[in-house]
């Protein structure tokens, strides 16, 4: 009986692991507070653009209801990136190892175009890169999805961003730590700037480099907590994928 036990404990302990790391919690800084989701190298994280008809997800609904063919369903998710009104990602896209939008490096409007911006990139290990280092010295990614502006290089805060700034919105992003072995996934829950959210990352949570993904639109999807905020149709969608209960 114990033999039966122990071999079935062992069985779940992979599906088990995953959930431990997919729960997401609420992190305190400077009076506002953040809901913070990690995933770890290795863990199942992908980017969803289109299904298999080539149609836009757009929600985290009909990214579910695809994975549940397959035995999965999403553990946490949220927006990844900047899209057009058809929901083309405005920057470099790679779903599956397809690249399915080419990478940018020129300035241009907008914050995606508010230089240094970068690409968060799924191989091997996670990476937050500043898009020009990407371009000349691109890793091997599963899944990249690029965005802007950075929220911190090199444990620096974006040049661009102003302490007393009145521009305020819940934004969300990823940051990775320094051997990329942990990628941490935040939202606001309340608007902030993008000195704030910066200096989150970067004081809060000590990674020294975080991407924006956007703000204002910007949902998160967590299932532990029930948790799945409505809106208006995204474009890309990052989420960890673990085995369906």
């Amino acid at each position: 009986m114990r033999a039966r036990l122990a071999a079935l404990l062992l069985a779940l302990w992979p599906a088990a692991c995953s959930r431990a790391e997919a729960e997401c919690r609420e992190v305190s800084f400077e009076g506002m507070t953040f809901t913070v989701c990690e995933a770890v190298a290795g863990a199942d994280v992908r980017i969803f653009l289109n299904d298999a008809d080539g149609q836009p997800f757009g929600s985290f609904d009909r990214v579910n209801r695809a994975l549940a063919a397959e035995g999965a369903e999403l553990a946490f998710a949220m927006n990844a990136g900047m899209y057009h009104a058809d929901r083309r990602p405005v920057g470099l896209m790679i779903e599956s190892g397809t690249e399915l939008a080419p990478i940018v490096t020129a300035a241009g409007p907008g914050n995606f175009g508010l230089l240094p911006n970068g690409v968060f990139c799924v191989g091997d290990r996670f990476h937050v890169i500043e898009s020009r280092a990407f371009a000349a010295d691109r890793p091997d990614c599963r899944h990249a999805s690029q965005s802007g502006p950075m929220l911190v290089i090199d444990g620096e805060l974006h040049p661009r961003f102003l302490v007393d700034s009145d521009s305020r919105h819940v934004r969300n992003g990823v940051g990775v730590s320094p051997d990329g072995s942990r990628a941490v996934f935040a939202i606001s829950n309340r608007p902030v700037t993008f000195h704030e959210f910066g200096r989150f990352y970067r004081d809060a949570l000590g990674l020294p480099d975080a991407l924006y993904f956007d703000g204002s639109i910007s949902r998160l999807y967590d299932a532990g907590a029930g948790r799945s905020d409505w809106g208006t149709p995204m474009g890309p969608i990052v989420g960890l994928v673990v085995p369906k209960r």
